[in-house]
């Protein structure tokens, strides 16, 4: 799918991430030092926060909105549209955006959805806001992006353990009718779905049931399937085969070249196929921004969090022409073209362990 959104552009950006450090360096019981090295050669990453139990990707979510709000200096009733991106739901049900929209105090006429995605998220997240906003009397959106990947993984997994970590972050957008078009491209293959998957936890293979009883072999077998199953040589494929594909796809769609975009920013997977990736689209190093390092994957947050952390000076007086794309988990894929000039990035704060967790009340 293609689209194209006119009049409305990015205003600001916050990331919020947990004050806890963790870098598998510091292990030697998994890993010994020649083993880090090469895991740090190859992804990227170094070290990457983790979340304490009792918090959820919405607690970080709202830390980043709260800081956001402020730095534009935007009331919380002038904000018509909240969507919450994560694939980490803080209940079954309500809808974890409903629960957000009442602890800002937004207005209840605003409209607020959940989208469970992940790599693909900002995009998608982005596209639909924008597309409300377009489609209303509303004027402002807030795009909050969040996962605890960490809580997928088992301390003993060596190949996913060092890659994921958890964040959170907040995207303003508002009605601009001075703003340049914006261009999206989005695309589904859920043939992939089983390569990047957590089969139990859901209706279709529930952890516990209160009906019946289960067996020792049966309970064990669901709490291996309640673990993140990355399938790393058929996401490698993936990403080769179909990410080029979309990105000549927009520039297409939006009559640019790769030399008119001044920045690409991509979901952070790793470096491996970040730098696999940016020489077959045939892309500067010095226009694609590879940002690992201190936070690891983070899924639907990767691509703001990694804006938040390395370009927060750089649009300052500058119009600048921006390529952003997400890839991965679904199959599920999605870029967008803009211009963004002056935008608030604060940067990044961090959470502590008695931040005042998001309930039902």
């Amino acid at each position: 799918m293609e689209a194209r959104v006119k009049s409305v552009r990015i205003a600001g950006m916050q990331a919020a991430v947990p004050v806890h450090k963790h870098s598998f360096v510091e292990t030697p019981e998994i890993f010994t030092d020649e083993e880090a090295k090469k895991i740090y050669k190859s992804t990227g990453i170094y070290s990457r926060r983790i979340l304490p139990d009792h918090l959820c990707a919405s607690d970080m979510c709202l830390a980043a909105a709260e800081e956001l709000l402020k730095s534009l200096n935007w009331r919380p009733d002038s904000v018509d549209v909240l969507i919450f991106v994560s694939q980490d739901a803080d209940y079954a049900l309500p809808a974890t955006s409903c629960l957000i929209q009442y602890r800002l105090g937004l207005p209840k006429t605003a409209a607020c959805l959940d989208i469970s995605l992940g790599c693909s998220g900002f995009i998608y997240g982005t596209w639909v806001a924008s597309q409300l906003l377009n489609c209303s009397n509303g004027g402002r959106a807030l795009v909050l992006c969040g996962d605890t990947s960490s809580r997928h993984l088992l301390e003993s997994d060596r190949g996913t353990r060092p890659l994921f970590g958890d964040a959170g972050v907040a995207t303003a957008l508002e009605i601009d009718h001075a703003a340049n078009d914006t261009f999206f491209v989005i695309g589904t293959d859920g043939s992939g779905g089983k390569n990047i998957s957590v089969p139990a936890g859901g209706k279709r293979k529930p952890i516990m049931s209160s009906r019946k009883m289960i067996t020792e072999e049966k309970y064990n077998k669901l709490f291996e399937e309640s673990r993140l199953h990355l399938n790393g040589p058929e996401v490698f494929a993936f990403t080769l085969r179909e990410v080029p594909k979309m990105v000549n796809q927009i520039l297409d769609f939006a009559e640019l070249s790769a030399s008119d975009i001044d920045m690409s920013v991509m979901h952070q997977a790793n470096k491996f196929i970040l730098e696999h990736l940016r020489k077959k689209i045939g892309l500067q190093s010095d226009k694609f921004l590879i940002d690992l390092e201190s936070y690891g994957n983070t899924s639907s947050a990767s691509v703001p969090l990694a804006i938040c952390n390395r370009l927060k000076s750089y649009f300052d007086g500058q119009s600048r022409t921006v390529l952003l794309s997400g890839f991965g988990v679904g199959w599920s894929w999605g870029a967008m073209v803009t211009k963004i000039k002056d935008i608030n990035i604060n940067g990044i704060t961090e959470i502590n362990d008695d931040f005042e967790k998001l309930e039902l009340t």
